[in-house]
Order: C-alpha cells, then sequence, then structure tokens
C-alpha cells in the first residue's frame, strides 16, 4: 500500500528547474491589469517607465534600464556591448555563457572570444582571473576586456560581498569591464542578505542581467547598465536582435507586481528554504553526498544509481547533465514543502533498499 506521502504528491517536473514553475500570483494580477485598454508600444507605456524607476531605486543608482525575453539575450547582448570583437571574455568554466548560451556571446560580440577561468564550487578567484590577463600580451592573444561574474553561481553557489570586492578590484585594476549574470541574483540577494545595490557596488559591476522568469515572471529580463555609457546604442542592439517587445507592457508590467512590497525577495527566499530544507534531508541520508554548499535555490548531489533509477520510475524531474554527472535539484518561488518532503521519502526508501543489498 503507498504511503501517504507518495499519495499526496504527482511527482513531476518540480526539481528540474526554476523555469518549470508558472509565474507568481503578483505577476500575473500585474499581466493581467496590463492589458486593460490600450498603451503605446514599444516600451513608451507608463508601465515600462514606472519598472524602470522603481529598479533604479531598488539599486539606488541612476541606471539605464533595459527589457528583453530571456537571459540568453540579456547575457549576449550585455557582453557585446562591452567589447570589441577582439577582444576576450573571462568567465568561470561553468558559466552559462560558456555551456548554456549556444554562442550567443561570440555572435552577437562579432567573434569576442571565451576565455575559461577555473572554479571552485562555480565561484572564480582573483589568481585565475589574472592568470588570463596577464598569460600573454602580444597581439596574437585576444585582449583580455570583459570579466563575468554569475551570482548566484551555476553551482548553487553565493560569492560573498568580500569575494565580489575582491573580483571587483582585480578586474578594475586590470582593466575589465564586469558583466553580472544574474539569472538568479534574487536567490542571492536572499542569501547575503544585503541591499541589491551593495552586491554591484561591492563587485563594481558595469553591466547586469537581473533575472525575473526564475523568479516569478512569465517571461522577461532586466538589463542594468551602471556604467550609462555603453548603453549608448543598446536601444539598437535589441531592436537587431528581436527583443524590442512591440507590447512591451507585457515585458515590464510583471516586475511591477514582483517590485510591490519586495515579493521578489520574498518568494527568493522561498526558494531558498526549500533547497535548504532538501539539502538538510539529504545529507542525513545513507550514501548521498553534498557536492556544492546548497547556498541558494540548488541543490547538487551524488545519488547513487540504483536511487536515480527509482526517481526515474517515480516521475521525478530533474538535471543530472549539470555537473558532471551529478544530480541538481533546483527549488522554486513555488516549491512546497510537502514537494520536497516526498522527495526526499521517494530517495531515502530507495537509498535504504540499495544500503540493504
Amino acid at each position: 500500500m503507498a504511503s501517504e506521502t507518495e499519495t499526496a504528491i504527482k511527482p513531476g517536473c518540480q526539481f528540474a528547474s526554476d523555469n518549470t514553475a508558472g509565474a507568481c500570483p503578483e505577476a500575473l494580477q500585474a499581466f493581467v491589469e496590463a492589458n486593460a485598454g490600450s498603451q503605446a508600444s514599444y516600451g513608451n507605456d507608463r508601465y515600462t517607465t514606472v519598472v524602470a524607476d522603481r529598479l533604479r531605486e531598488l539599486f539606488a543608482a541612476d541606471c539605464d534600464v533595459y527589457f528583453v525575453f530571456n537571459g540568453t539575450a540579456a547575457n549576449s547582448l550585455a557582453v557585446s556591448t562591452c567589447c570589441q570583437p577582439y577582444h576576450s571574455v573571462i568567465c568561470s568554466d561553468v558559466a552559462h555563457l560558456e555551456t548554456d548560451e549556444c554562442g550567443g556571446p561570440e555572435f552577437f560580440s562579432g567573434g569576442a572570444k571565451l576565455l575559461l577561468a577555473g572554479s571552485t564550487h562555480g565561484k572564480l578567484n582573483v589568481a585565475s582571473v589574472e592568470e588570463l590577463v596577464t598569460r600573454r600580451t602580444d597581439i596574437h592573444y585576444p585582449k583580455p576586456h570583459v570579466l563575468s561574474i554569475t551570482q548566484s553561481t551555476e553551482m548553487g553557489t553565493v560569492y560573498s560581498l568580500k569575494e565580489l570586492a575582491q573580483l571587483g578590484a582585480a578586474a578594475k585594476r586590470l582593466g575589465l569591464r564586469v558583466h553580472m549574470d544574474g539569472a538568479r541574483f534574487a536567490n542571492a540577494v536572499a542569501s547575503l542578505d544585503a541591499a541589491p545595490g551593495d552586491i554591484i557596488r561591492a563587485a563594481q559591476v558595469d553591466v547586469l542581467c537581473f533575472g525575473g522568469a526564475k523568479i516569478g515572471l512569465p517571461v522577461g529580463e532586466a538589463v542594468l547598465f551602471f556604467d550609462r555609457r555603453l548603453a549608448a546604442d543598446f536601444a539598437y542592439r535589441c531592436k537587431q536582435a528581436g527583443q524590442l517587445a512591440s507590447k512591451m507592457r507585457f515585458l515590464t508590467a510583471p516586475w511591477l507586481g514582483l517590485l510591490s512590497d519586495s515579493a521578489w525577495l520574498k518568494h527568493a527566499r522561498h526558494g531558498n528554504a526549500m533547497a535548504a530544507r532538501l539539502a538538510a534531508g539529504l545529507s542525513a541520508t545513507p550514501g548521498v553526498d553534498l557536492l556544492h554548499p546548497p547556498d541558494a535555490n540548488a541543490v547538487f548531489a551524488s545519488l547513487p544509481a540504483a536511487v536515480h533509477q527509482r526517481l526515474n520510475q517515480r516521475g521525478w524531474r530533474y538535471y543530472t547533465f549539470i555537473g558532471l554527472g551529478s544530480a541538481r535539484f533546483m527549488c522554486s518561488w513555488a516549491t512546497t514543502t510537502a514537494e520536497v518532503d516526498a522527495l526526499l521519502h521517494d530517495i531515502r526508501s530507495s537509498a535504504t533498499r540499495q544500503a540493504s543489498y
């Protein structure tokens, strides 16, 4: 007879990605409200103006703000704005720029090369960055010009303000622009319990790609230029790349819902808390090892093959191609304690059965 936990939850895509969650109520309500009546097109609507101002207030900075459909466009266009085709971009060996953008940064920059720096738990360090910059200075080497930092990292870890300050200072000393891939920036803010602007100032960020879809928007990311000189022609880049929405209010109004009453931070804290609950349960399970500190909303674990098989049979979905074959469980604003506990139940029962053989 199935247990109460097994029958209460119907396994599915809950832990595959925070992209699988729907739009949060606050964003959805704002989206519906924006549908009433008519508004000016191509970003000249009142929602886009208000949201841009709200983001400036959030970061306590007079930044230029743009909105695009997805993270690949945000990262690729932002990086290409910071460099010339003969430049290079330094990023982590597990950065999305390298592994998940389908060559977008190289394409939109006209050929700028990515230089991969070794990382620990997804984090860059000053020595690895400096080695790539100083390795060669001759004209045959693509001149390093941009440092890309992911916060939180692809491995679910979060840079401390001290770590960011060290990287930011090194970048400026070495003549590098700083791009921040903030697909899960909200989760990093929640983890550090720091003001968003403090993170930006610590790392001396020139341009941030602030993820919206992973924290509850139906679609869309924001690109914030803290060095406004870099944004001089960014609107043209967005148009050419097919990222200028004709009905821009549907891209921006949901941000208004997220930013009201700090809903974005509430949802980020919830996702982090669910990951912490899952990590605590996994760490107490025989045969299961956590591979990275679960600082944000991702949990990476090494599971026995029999456990993977059992979870697949039960219908649980999660990624194993990220993190060199380990299981990545991603929690979102919509993840429930019941789902976490049901997943843990299936893992524990499978691990216990395996240990008894």
